[in-house]
């Protein structure tokens, strides 16, 4: 059996989405282009919601936070793809990869939570009207926010802790434009085992029990709005839940796309390319889905100079 060498290696390949020299120009243009959309956008939605007083409310307060966490969470990819695709190489070094592992998986998870205390925060407003303001005070706001960055830090933390204790050989090549958990696992040389299960525990509780609270809370909000009689107050009551459904749906659609496709095509490249809507994508069109049909941010937008509204 062929020995393995034991030294630290101290770089990685990300062989990104495509190795075509002639697409290289198109990609960096087009990934450029989304991340300043995604960073403009999603900054002129938190300056929207810190101008107005209006819009300062449990559910702006998360939406300006989940608009904070997706500008970060683009930010761990996409810069150091452009400046790859800038600089014609597929290098990452070693700790620059265990870094953006562990500040994507930070930021991911805490997307994950903060969709569900989002998803808490409507099924208080729409079953439990009278004691809203109450019980979803800025305390607990605040809290909700902090044990969510919390619990994903330290999942985080462990994750790339473990990543940390594996061998990988000299020439590993990633066929991803980041440093994936999964990928960077599989390419290790030592045993991967216990990494295996605390990466598949982590995705079971920290992904399944956010989405379990987002169907516990909208069967109760379904519930609740069938009882109202009238067809105005049904449609006022869903307009509120209207777009983070849509966030929602498309967050995990995506990933469950990527799994699925990966799974079915066993094709690392078709993973990588899937991959792109859920980093990339999905933070561009949060501030949309949520600006165009609202009319508060639409009225707090237009007070400041120079932002055109639809």
């Amino acid at each position: 059996m062929e020995k393995y060498n034991n030294t630290r290696i101290s770089e990685f390949v990300l062989l990104g989405l495509s190795e075509d020299p002639e697409l290289q120009p198109l990609l960096f243009g087009l990934f450029l282009s989304m991340y300043l959309i995604t960073v403009f956008g999603n900054l002129l939605l938190i300056l929207a919601v810190s101008s107005d007083s209006h819009l300062h409310t449990p559910m702006y307060f998360f939406l300006a936070n989940l608009s904070f966490v997706d500008i970060c969470f683009t930010s761990t990819t996409v810069p150091k793809m452009l400046w790859n695709i800038q600089t014609q190489s597929k290098v990452i070094t070693y700790a620059d990869c265990i870094t953006q592992m562990y500040f994507y998986l930070l930021f991911a998870s805490w997307d994950d939570f903060l969709l569900m205390v989002m998803a808490y925060d409507r099924f208080m407003a729409i079953c439990h009207p009278l004691h809203y303001t109450v019980i979803m005070n800025p305390r607990l706001c605040g809290l909700l926010v902090l044990v969510s960055w919390i619990i994903s830090g330290l999942n985080s933390l462990l994750q790339s802790l473990m990543v940390l204790r594996l061998t990988f050989c000299k020439g590993i090549e990633i066929p991803q434009f980041f440093c994936e958990l999964n990928q960077v696992v599989e390419h290790a040389c030592s045993n991967t085992f216990v990494n295996n299960i605390v990466m598949y525990f982590a995705a079971v509780l920290l992904g399944g029990a956010p989405l379990a609270g987002i169907l516990y809370s909208y069967s109760k909000i379904v519930s609740s709005i069938l009882r109202i009689s009238s067809a105005q107050g049904k449609y006022k009551a869903f307009s509120t839940c209207a777009s983070h459904l849509s966030v929602v749906s498309l967050f995990y659609c995506t990933i469950l796309g990527v799994y699925l496709s990966s799974a079915a095509t066993q094709s690392s490249h078709a993973s990588a390319v899937a991959s792109v809507m859920y980093t990339v994508v999905t933070p561009m069109l949060n501030p949309f889905i949520y600006s165009l049909r609202n009319r508060d941010i639409k009225r707090a937008l237009k007070r400041i100079p120079g932002v055109p509204v639809m």
